[in-house]
């Protein structure tokens, strides 16, 4: 008999599975998997849910004080990332298309599954959820200032705020709501308890639901730009190797407690790629199928490499003292 516990023990091979599923509905079948695009969002909004009603909200109060974990997150993220991004695109020089699709998904911070994979690798996902106000805004303020003295002028004003505030009301305002009045619902027992109890099943399939749509929907577009996708791969893959360790050595000067190091490892080497992605989409043609493919390709990477990180991370790069 499947019990949660025994779910939660044996998640990676769910969101294995997950993977190559999504992969052979998006190949096997295009149709559907442009269809299932439309379901990514709504799926990572019930994830999400799912995740904060575990979280004790009256704990979060702490969480918004740790000024050390705020200052090395914002370091992390706004310094030390588009230094590295900078690095790797100078080494694995691209097309002026590509390049615009690699800084824009490599220089934001993920606001949203960011928090569901810093609580599977047993980083503090409440520092994390703390954290999302503050990367929202300075992402938005600071992705053109970037743009600009990466690319030039003309890549900056691409830079439009309403996708990042439809995502962050979408999938954080919206289900952090939600969560709030259920805890405060199943106060009174009963039915609402039960409920409560029940939305503890949900993080483990839900993930891997969200992980079968993204690659569903997304894969057939990186199989059609093979050639060109081929050469962003190693930005890709060196991004989620050292990340972590420079985020790990950003941990100890801070004297982070193991939770929040992991929190910050996490963060900074998840991206923003389900946000940025209609940015890229309201290019012009010529610029967008590239964009577009270039994110996608981050956004598939990355998940196998979340599946690596959430045993890696706590075991290996972080552990605890």
């Amino acid at each position: 008999m499947l019990t949660k516990e025994t779910m939660e023990k044996q998640q990676t091979w769910f969101y294995v599975v997950a993977l190559f599923a999504g992969a052979g509905i998006g190949l096997a079948a295009p149709v559907w998997g442009d269809m299932l695009q439309y379901a990514v969002s709504p799926v990572l909004a019930v994830l999400l849910y799912s995740m904060f009603v575990q979280i004790p909200f009256m704990e979060l109060r702490a969480s918004w004080s740790n000024l050390r974990f705020m200052v090395a997150l914002l370091l992390a993220n706004f310094i030390v990332v588009p230094a590295v991004v900078w690095l790797l695109t100078l080494i694995f020089p691209q097309s002026p298309s590509v390049l615009l699709g690699v800084y824009l998904v490599l220089l934001t911070p993920c606001i949203d599954y960011v928090i569901v994979f810093t609580q599977l690798g047993r980083g503090d996902e409440k520092l994390m959820l703390a954290a999302t106000p503050l990367l929202f805004v300075v992402q938005m303020i600071l992705l053109p200032l970037y743009l600009w003295l990466f690319m030039g002028s003309d890549a900056a004003t691409i830079m439009k705020t309403g996708p990042f505030i439809e995502a962050f009301l979408l999938l954080i305002v919206v289900p952090l709501l939600l969560a709030v009045v259920t805890q405060l619902w199943s106060n009174k027992g009963g039915t609402a308890q039960r409920l409560y109890q029940a939305t503890a099943w949900l993080p483990v399939p839900m993930m891997a639901l969200a992980l079968i749509l993204v690659v569903a929907s997304q894969v057939g577009k990186v199989y059609k730009d093979l050639s060109i996708i081929a050469s962003v791969i190693p930005i890709y893959a060196a991004f989620l190797i050292i990340m972590p360790v420079i985020s790990r050595c950003i941990a100890k000067l801070f004297q982070l407690e193991p939770g929040a190091g992991r929190a910050l490892i996490f963060s900074a080497a998840t991206r923003n790629s389900l946000v940025v992605l209609p940015l890229a989409l309201s290019l012009s043609p010529e610029w967008a199928t590239i964009a577009a493919a270039v994110i996608v390709t981050q956004t598939i990477i990355e998940l196998a490499g979340e599946l690596i990180y959430i045993r890696l991370v706590p075991k290996v790069i972080l552990r605890d003292e």
